[in-house]
């Protein structure tokens, strides 16, 4: 035992010495390494993110709508659980005279006249109006069914407002896509903001050109594109188990986003 304890103690004794003379204290240990970012740090992968919780948003919202030349308007904007959506835009259609609203459901693609339209009188036509001069009476409201629901309205009588909250969100997921997209800024629009260019490879803009803002829930908060200026008035709120049409079903043809072009005056 003693011999035991004599080896211990001179063993510790040399540690202890070789520690003391002359050697330097161990580096303090590195600080943690910062947290690897844990989402995308481009602006399109920013975007994409976004957008994709947009895709799988269900809510009910409305947004002011101001564009030049016309009084600021509310856009009320439904994304119900079954995937049916409706967009409501008041002075949609005949160059601001008419509300209508465009709405995607099981049974297809409605287009809704939610104001009288005017009859345009036929000019080839003596008995289009009554004999005292009086224009025929506006076509009640309604919803024509244009499309099945994967279907798009005819040019002609597309406010295109609703591809805002439908048919651009897979497109801005897409980098395949002809666009170019950069951070930037909106006034009055909360979240982050997307400068959106279609680049020269895009015959046809696969979106329209602007900014597109989107908090991080895929709420759209503001867009200012050549259509107008879109800013998040209320919402989001809870979305309804699907959507119903705002007027019923009729048979007709969808009323166009102009005013249609006066004839010629017959007796100039």
């Amino acid at each position: 035992m003693r011999l035991r304890t004599g080896v211990a103690a001179i063993v510790l004794v040399g540690v202890l010495s070789a520690v003391g003379c002359g050697s330097t204290p161990p580096p303090p240990a590195d600080p943690s390494p910062s947290p690897a970012p844990t989402g995308p740090t481009d602006a399109w992968g920013q975007l994409a993110a976004r957008v994709a919780t947009s895709q799988d948003k269900r809510y009910t919202a409305t947004y002011t709508l101001t564009s030049h030349g016309r009084p600021a308007r509310t856009v009320s904007v439904t994304i119900a659980a079954d995937g049916s959506w409706l967009v409501t835009i008041p002075g949609g259609a005949l160059s601001g005279t008419v509300d209508v609203a465009v709405a995607d459901t099981r049974n297809g693609l409605y287009q809704c006249a939610l104001s009288p339209v005017p009859a345009a009188p036929d000019p080839t036509d003596d008995e289009s109006a009554d004999p005292d001069g009086t224009p025929p009476s506006p076509a009640p409201t309604g919803c024509v069914r244009v499309a099945d629901s994967t279907g798009a309205l005819p040019a002609a009588a597309d406010p295109r407002v609703e591809y805002l909250f439908t048919t651009w969100l897979p497109i801005l997921t897409d980098r395949d896509q002809a666009i170019a997209v950069n951070n930037a800024t909106m006034q009055g629009a909360k979240g982050q903001c997307f400068s959106i260019q279609p680049n020269s490879a895009a015959l046809t803009p696969p979106v329209d050109a602007g900014i597109y803002c989107y908090d991080t829930d895929g709420t759209l908060t503001g867009a200012a594109l050549p259509m107008g200026t879109f800013l998040l008035a209320s919402g989001p709120g809870a979305a309804p188990p699907t959507v119903a049409l705002p007027a019923p079903v009729v048979p007709g043809t969808p009323v166009a986003t102009a005013s249609p072009t006066p004839p010629p005056d017959s007796d100039q």
